[in-house]
Order: structure tokens, then sequence, then C-alpha cells
């Protein structure tokens, strides 16, 4: 029977608290910029010095105090000083609970299924083995969600559909479990673009946002590639022996009820969605005139074109298609021109969290009116996705209030401080490494990336400053450490969702998984290696 774990809230009041007391034993500290000679040349430098010993000119307007009733306050704090990206996650929650409404992404889903079906008509196709490409194509498709949008909560809903198809593939609930969640949740790990980790973890650490992108898409191949081969061999092994999986009796209820209804989807094109498809596609080309050539910067390069206007018409001629066979690859069609236009932003314009924020209401809003919701209704299900991340969102809020804290209490120089002396001599490599093992551990008892990226990046971002690792680095470290144990920890309520869906019992999933989250917690070491001894672009 395994102990009940304390609620998230619980843990992080619980660290704000033993911040609080460290506020008496760690003497404060700060850091500051001074210019010294150094071999004969003049350079800035930061330079610590404990609070009773700073400079006149650097003494601090209000002195550091003991945290005791401040703890409460603190939680105050912690909102206001997080509240533009408790903001962005709640919008880009409610706009995401409007569209999955619309049923859109489960009609893509049984598209790609049917597509599959399709390659069984070649030859090479049936050597290669149709089953294995099918879950490559998944895995590939929910591991590119997770990178690219975040894909976590949403997983509960097409495991539903993805655990009946694979026991109708012959394999069991541990393979649709791996088809949707831990495709998502690798893809996750390997965040090409996720906004809720990267967007998050670059915007606390003052690095250039989704900068370093051409190194994480390497990570993330390689990453997704280890994953799909893992599922593939115990799925073969399935395939010959249904017996053999740790779940074959569990999964008779999955046997017995046969093939999910979720395939019976109404598909309609209400004449309002045609009214929504002309006001974007008017507002595109508004743009289009407003913006004829867009520069695009990806790391230390970039290059001019004219995106927007080709990008409208595009837009027109898809719009039409998709209006003609039903509303739910118009709403698919907004989704992909926001990730196109969320990228062109980024790149472009120097997007941050209020402009992609923006970009997914409108999405949301334009998902609403298009399967022909009211105003009233559009508001109703945005506040139900409000009140479905609310979680994530007042996490963040409260690990705020952590380093309000330590900040208040003038320790966290004198902890970097600390840590600089401690790890200074180990070298970049093992440095990292310690980085990497931090956030590994953290993400066990906390897992929400967002709430995770609020509690560390404020602190790992100067402190690899002092060690002489880049930033990016650091957050690599972070998005690594944030996304393997995901799989296997009880903290993670999307986890514990999933396995009662396929019924899988946690005991039997942790003897299975284990040695897979081991494999890609040694790779995502091997992998953070490059980012301290070459030269990589955005590092």
């Amino acid at each position: 029977m395994l102990k009940k774990v304390p609620h998230t809230y619980v843990i992080v009041f619980g660290i704000i608290v033993i911040a609080a007391i460290l506020t008496w034993v760690i003497p404060p500290g700060k850091y500051v910029k001074e210019t010294r000679l150094v071999e004969g040349v003049e350079s800035e430098m930061m330079v610590f010095y404990y609070e009773q010993n700073l400079p006149e000119e650097h003494a601090p307007e209000k002195p550091s105090q003991f945290q005791t009733w401040q703890v409460f306050s603190a939680l105050f704090k912690g909102f206001v000083k997080q509240s533009n990206i408790i903001i962005f996650i709640l919008i880009i929650g409610g706009a995401f609970w409007i569209m999955n409404h619309s049923k859109a992404i489960d009609v893509a889903i049984l598209a790609f299924l049917r597509f599959t079906k399709k390659l069984e008509g070649f030859g090479l196709m049936r050597r290669m083995g149709v089953n294995n490409i099918v879950i490559v194509l998944i895995m590939v498709m929910f591991s590119l969600f997770g990178a690219i949008f975040g894909m976590s909560e949403e997983t509960i809903a097409f495991a539903i559909i993805l655990i009946p198809l694979s026991i109708s593939m012959g394999y069991d609930s541990i393979v649709g479990v791996c088809l949707v969640y831990v495709a998502a949740h690798i893809g996750f790990a390997g965040a090409i673009l996720n906004p809720f980790t990267i967007g998050i973890a670059q915007g606390l650490a003052d690095i250039p946002l989704f900068s370093g992108i051409e190194y994480r898409l390497v990570t993330f191949i390689v990453l997704t590639t280890v994953g799909i081969i893992f599922v593939i061999r115990y799925a073969n092994k399935i395939k010959k022996n249904p017996k053999a999986s740790p779940v074959f009796e569990e999964d008779s209820y999955w046997r017995e009820k046969g093939v999910s209804e979720s395939n019976h989807i109404e598909y309609y094109t209400p004449k309002i969605s045609w009214f929504v498809f002309g006001l974007t596609l008017i507002v595109m080309i508004i743009f289009s005139i407003f913006y004829p050539k867009t520069t695009l910067t990806i790391g230390n390069s970039s290059f001019t074109a004219m995106i927007i206007p080709v990008c409208t018409a595009i837009y027109w001629v898809l719009g039409v298609f998709a209006l003609r066979k039903s509303v739910h690859y118009f709403i698919l069609l907004l989704l992909a021109y926001t990730i196109v236009f969320l990228i062109v932003g980024v790149m472009g314009y120097g997007w941050y969290v209020m402009e992609i924020a923006t970009l997914f209401l409108g999405m949301g809003i334009g998902a609403g009116l298009a399967i022909n919701k009211s105003a009233d209704e559009i508001a109703k299900l945005f506040l139900e996705g409000v009140k479905d991340i609310l979680s994530a969102a007042v996490i963040v809020g409260l690990a705020g209030g952590i380093i309000v804290v330590l900040t208040d209490g003038g320790i966290i120089d004198s902890i970097l401080y600390g840590l600089s002396k401690a790890m200074g001599n180990f070298g970049d490599v093992a440095s990292i490494g310690v980085m990497y093992v931090i956030q590994t551990v953290i993400n066990v008892v906390i897992p929400s990336g967002s709430a995770k990226a609020a509690i560390t990046m404020p602190i790992m971002a100067p402190f690899s400053d002092l060690i002489g690792i880049s930033r990016q680095a650091t957050v690599v470290a972070f998005q690594f450490g944030d996304g393997f144990t995901n799989m296997i920890t009880p903290t993670s309520g999307i986890l514990i969702a999933v396995l009662g869906i396929a019924r899988i019992p946690y005991n039997k999933w942790v003897k299975w998984v284990w040695p897979m989250i081991l494999t890609l917690i040694i790779l995502g070491f091997l992998l953070l290696i490059p980012t301290v001894t070459m030269n990589l672009n955005g590092f």
C-alpha cells in the first residue's frame, strides 16, 4: 500500500516555510557588479558581499529581514510577481477547452487511423509491419503535440480511443498508454516549442524565447526514436504471446468491450463557420498588407520572406476545402495556423506570453463560433477550461512566494554563492549533471513544469552565469528534468487518471516503465554534455 502523497499545494507551502527558516540560518548577501583589474585589464564582474560588508554605494534601501509571518504575505506577492504567467496559463486552458469541445482533435486522430489502414495495401508496408508503422506514426504525432504545445491533460481523452485500438491490434493496454501518454510526455521532455515549459523557463532566464531550437530538435528526435524502439520491441513481444502482458487479466475488460464507439462523430458544417472563415481571412489579408515581409530569426541566422501573405493564400484555399468537408477540419486548420503564427510571431516579431495568449484566445473564440455556440456558451466553456487548469496556474503563484521569501530574506545570492563555491571545481559536465539531478528530483514531488520553472529558474539561471555555463544549457537541464519522471511519479494527476482509464494498477505500471525511465534519464544526461562542451547555436 502506497503512502498518501501530500497535495502539491501543501508541498509548495512547506517549501515556503523551509525558505523562511533558511533566512534565520543563512546570512544575507548580494552580488554586485564591479570593475576590477584582471591581469592588467579592466573588466566587469559579479562580486559577492555579505550584507553587513556591502560597500555603501551598493547598500540596499531596505535591509533584509528574517521571515516569519511573511510566509503568508508571500503568497499574495507571489501571485503578483507571476501574474503574467498565471494569466497566460488560464487563457490557454480556456481556449483549448473550447476547441476540445468541438471534437476536432478526435476527428484528426480518427482520420489518421483510417489513413494508416490504407497502408496495408502496399507490399513494402506489409513487410515492414503495418502495425509497427502505425505505432511509429501515432507516437510521432503525439510526441510532436507534446513538444510543440505541451499536450498533457488532453491525453486522458485520447487514451479512451487508443487503448481499445491497441487491444484490437493484438497488443495490451500498456501499449495503448504508450501510444498517447508516454509519447506526448517524451515530446514534452523534448520540448521544441512547448510554451508551458520552454517558453516560461526561457522567459524567467531572460534569454530569447524558443532560442536554441536547433539542438532541442535534435534531442527531440533522439528521445522520440528511443521511446518508439522501446515500445515496438515490447509490442511485438505481446503480439507473439498476449499472456506475457503483465496486465493480461485486467485487459479482459477491453477485450469484452470491443472497439470504442468514439468513431461515431457527426460531421457537419454550420453556416456561421463560413462567416468565421471569412472574418479570419479578412484579418489575415489586413495583416498581409501591413506586414508584407517578415524576417525570421533562428539562433544567429535570419531570413526574410513574404510569410504572412503566402500563409494567407494557403489558408484561403485550405479553408474552403475544410469547410466543405466538416467544421472539424476547419477548426483543425485554425489550430494549425495558431501554431504557425505563434512561430512567426515569436521568431519574427519578438512575441512573448501576452501575444501568444491573445493568439490562442482568438483561436478558442473562433472555434466556439464555428460550431455555432452562442457568446454565453463560449464564455461558459472558457470558464470550464479555466477551472480545469486553475490548479496549474495557482501553483505558479504559490511557487512565486518561495522566491519572494528568499528575496526578502536576502539569501538568494548567498545560496548561489554557496553553490558556486561547492560546485566550482566540479567542471562543466558535472555541474550541468548536478543541475539535471536537482530538476529530476524536484519533478518527483512537483510535476508541474510551470511551477518548477517558477521555483528553480530564477536561482539556476544566475547560478549558471557564476560557474560559466550558458543559461540555455540550464534550461535544457530543466527541460529534461521536468519531463521523464512525469511518467512514473504518483503526484501526477494526469498519469493516475490515464492509468485509471486503462485499468492498469499503479504498481504494475511502475514495474514495467522504470527501465524506460532509467534509459531516458541516462540518455538525457548524455544529451546535456554537448551543451557545455560544444559551440551550439543559441547556447
